[in-house]
Protein backbone atom coordinates (compact mmCIF):
# COMPACT_ATOMS: atom_id res chain seq x y z
CA UNK A 1 0.00 0.00 0.00
CA UNK A 2 1.30 3.43 -0.87
CA UNK A 3 0.78 6.18 1.68
CA UNK A 4 -1.03 9.26 0.33
CA UNK A 5 1.66 11.52 1.84
CA UNK A 6 5.36 11.23 1.27
CA UNK A 7 7.17 8.05 0.45
CA UNK A 8 7.02 5.39 3.14
CA UNK A 9 8.31 1.88 2.56
CA UNK A 10 6.42 0.48 5.53
CA UNK A 11 2.86 1.75 5.18
CA UNK A 12 -0.15 -0.48 5.78
CA UNK A 13 -3.75 -0.08 6.87
CA UNK A 14 -3.76 0.67 10.60
CA UNK A 15 -6.31 -2.10 11.07
CA UNK A 16 -3.56 -4.55 10.04
CA UNK A 17 -1.08 -3.13 12.58
CA UNK A 18 -3.08 -3.44 15.79
CA UNK A 19 -0.15 -5.14 17.52
CA UNK A 20 1.88 -1.91 17.18
CA UNK A 21 -0.81 0.30 18.70
CA UNK A 22 -1.79 0.92 22.33
CA UNK A 23 -5.16 -0.71 23.20
CA UNK A 24 -7.32 2.47 23.07
CA UNK A 25 -5.91 3.36 19.64
CA UNK A 26 -6.19 -0.21 18.33
CA UNK A 27 -9.86 -0.20 19.33
CA UNK A 28 -10.53 3.07 17.48
CA UNK A 29 -8.61 2.91 14.18
CA UNK A 30 -10.59 2.56 10.97
CA UNK A 31 -9.85 1.35 7.47
CA UNK A 32 -9.16 4.91 6.21
CA UNK A 33 -6.16 5.22 8.54
CA UNK A 34 -2.67 4.16 7.47
CA UNK A 35 0.08 3.14 9.89
CA UNK A 36 3.72 3.82 9.14
CA UNK A 37 6.26 2.04 11.33
CA UNK A 38 8.94 4.54 12.36
CA UNK A 39 11.98 4.76 14.58
CA UNK A 40 10.88 5.82 18.12
CA UNK A 41 13.85 8.21 18.21
CA UNK A 42 12.17 10.13 15.37
CA UNK A 43 8.74 10.44 17.01
CA UNK A 44 9.01 14.16 17.67
CA UNK A 45 7.79 16.23 14.73
CA UNK A 46 11.10 18.00 14.07
CA UNK A 47 13.08 14.74 14.01
CA UNK A 48 10.42 13.03 11.88
CA UNK A 49 10.36 15.84 9.30
CA UNK A 50 14.16 15.94 9.20
CA UNK A 51 14.29 12.19 8.53
CA UNK A 52 11.40 12.02 6.07
CA UNK A 53 11.55 15.34 4.26
CA UNK A 54 10.48 18.95 4.76
CA UNK A 55 7.32 18.50 2.67
CA UNK A 56 5.82 16.63 5.63
CA UNK A 57 5.94 19.71 7.82
CA UNK A 58 2.84 21.15 6.14
CA UNK A 59 0.83 17.96 6.69
CA UNK A 60 2.03 16.93 10.14
CA UNK A 61 -0.23 17.59 13.11
CA UNK A 62 0.32 17.48 16.85
CA UNK A 63 -2.09 16.35 19.53
CA UNK A 64 -1.61 17.76 23.02
CA UNK A 65 -3.52 17.21 26.24
CA UNK A 66 -4.69 20.30 28.11
CA UNK A 67 -5.90 20.59 31.70
CA UNK A 68 -8.46 23.26 32.52
CA UNK A 69 -9.21 24.43 36.07
CA UNK A 70 -12.20 26.24 37.49
CA UNK A 71 -13.28 26.35 41.14
CA UNK A 72 -10.89 23.54 42.05
CA UNK A 73 -12.26 21.19 39.38
CA UNK A 74 -9.91 19.88 36.68
CA UNK A 75 -11.11 18.86 33.24
CA UNK A 76 -9.12 17.55 30.29
CA UNK A 77 -9.29 18.05 26.55
CA UNK A 78 -7.10 17.16 23.61
CA UNK A 79 -6.16 19.70 20.96
CA UNK A 80 -5.00 18.99 17.41
CA UNK A 81 -3.20 21.62 15.35
CA UNK A 82 -0.88 21.53 12.36
CA UNK A 83 2.77 21.29 13.40
CA UNK A 84 3.49 24.70 11.88
CA UNK A 85 1.32 26.23 14.61
CA UNK A 86 0.95 26.11 18.38
CA UNK A 87 -2.22 25.63 20.43
CA UNK A 88 -3.81 28.85 21.71
CA UNK A 89 -4.19 27.45 25.23
CA UNK A 90 -4.84 30.73 27.05
CA UNK A 91 -7.24 32.09 24.47
CA UNK A 92 -9.34 29.73 22.34
CA UNK A 93 -8.95 26.65 24.57
CA UNK A 94 -9.60 28.43 27.86
CA UNK A 95 -12.69 30.19 26.50
CA UNK A 96 -14.07 27.08 24.81
CA UNK A 97 -13.70 24.99 27.98
CA UNK A 98 -15.09 27.78 30.16
CA UNK A 99 -12.20 27.54 32.62
CA UNK A 100 -10.26 30.20 34.47
CA UNK A 101 -6.89 28.60 33.79
CA UNK A 102 -5.70 26.20 31.09
CA UNK A 103 -2.27 24.65 30.66
CA UNK A 104 -0.64 21.63 29.11
CA UNK A 105 -1.35 18.55 31.22
CA UNK A 106 1.54 17.01 33.12
CA UNK A 107 3.25 14.18 31.25
CA UNK A 108 2.28 11.47 33.76
CA UNK A 109 -1.35 12.64 33.68
CA UNK A 110 -1.49 12.73 29.87
CA UNK A 111 0.01 9.23 29.63
CA UNK A 112 -2.08 7.78 32.44
CA UNK A 113 -5.38 9.20 31.23
CA UNK A 114 -4.91 8.29 27.55
CA UNK A 115 -3.11 4.94 27.79
CA UNK A 116 -0.69 6.27 25.17
CA UNK A 117 3.02 7.09 25.16
CA UNK A 118 4.20 10.64 25.66
CA UNK A 119 5.41 11.98 22.33
CA UNK A 120 2.97 9.77 20.44
CA UNK A 121 -0.42 10.90 21.77
CA UNK A 122 -3.02 10.84 19.04
CA UNK A 123 -6.63 12.02 18.77
CA UNK A 124 -7.63 8.46 17.80
CA UNK A 125 -8.83 6.54 20.86
CA UNK A 126 -8.95 9.34 23.44
CA UNK A 127 -11.12 9.01 26.56
CA UNK A 128 -14.71 9.42 25.31
CA UNK A 129 -15.65 12.08 27.86
CA UNK A 130 -12.93 14.46 26.65
CA UNK A 131 -13.62 17.19 24.15
CA UNK A 132 -11.34 16.99 21.12
CA UNK A 133 -10.60 20.49 19.87
CA UNK A 134 -9.44 20.51 16.26
CA UNK A 135 -8.12 23.50 14.37
CA UNK A 136 -10.03 24.03 11.13
CA UNK A 137 -6.74 23.94 9.17
CA UNK A 138 -6.35 20.27 10.17
CA UNK A 139 -9.67 19.23 8.60
CA UNK A 140 -8.88 21.26 5.49
CA UNK A 141 -5.73 19.22 4.73
CA UNK A 142 -6.43 16.13 2.59
CA UNK A 143 -4.27 13.92 4.87
CA UNK A 144 -2.39 14.58 8.11
CA UNK A 145 0.44 12.68 9.75
CA UNK A 146 -0.17 12.29 13.49
CA UNK A 147 1.10 10.17 16.35
CA UNK A 148 -0.04 6.57 16.64
CA UNK A 149 -0.38 6.50 20.41
CA UNK A 150 3.14 5.05 20.61
CA UNK A 151 6.48 6.66 19.85
CA UNK A 152 7.00 3.90 17.31
CA UNK A 153 4.82 4.75 14.36
CA UNK A 154 2.66 7.42 12.80
CA UNK A 155 -0.87 7.42 11.48
CA UNK A 156 -1.84 9.01 8.19
CA UNK A 157 -5.47 10.08 8.40
CA UNK A 158 -7.76 12.14 6.17
CA UNK A 159 -8.02 15.59 7.74
CA UNK A 160 -11.81 15.45 7.59
CA UNK A 161 -11.73 12.22 9.59
CA UNK A 162 -9.97 14.02 12.46
CA UNK A 163 -12.90 16.44 12.62
CA UNK A 164 -15.34 13.52 12.67
CA UNK A 165 -13.72 11.69 15.62
CA UNK A 166 -15.81 11.26 18.80
CA UNK A 167 -16.05 14.48 20.80
CA UNK A 168 -14.48 16.57 18.04
CA UNK A 169 -15.23 20.27 17.81
CA UNK A 170 -13.67 22.11 14.88
CA UNK A 171 -12.54 25.61 15.85
CA UNK A 172 -11.14 28.54 13.92
CA UNK A 173 -7.96 30.00 15.39
CA UNK A 174 -7.05 27.09 17.68
CA UNK A 175 -3.67 26.89 15.95
CA UNK A 176 -1.59 30.07 16.09
CA UNK A 177 1.35 30.59 13.72
CA UNK A 178 4.71 30.02 15.39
Amino acid sequence: MRAPIGSFDDAAPATERLDLLPPPVAAAVTDVMIHVDTDPAKADTAAFVEACGPALLETSANCVVVAGKRAGEVSYAACVVLSTTRVDVNGVVRRHLGVRKASFAAMDTAVGETGMEYGGITPVGLPPQWPLLVDRAVVDVPYVVIGSGARRGKLIVPGKTIGDLPGAVVLDGLGVAV
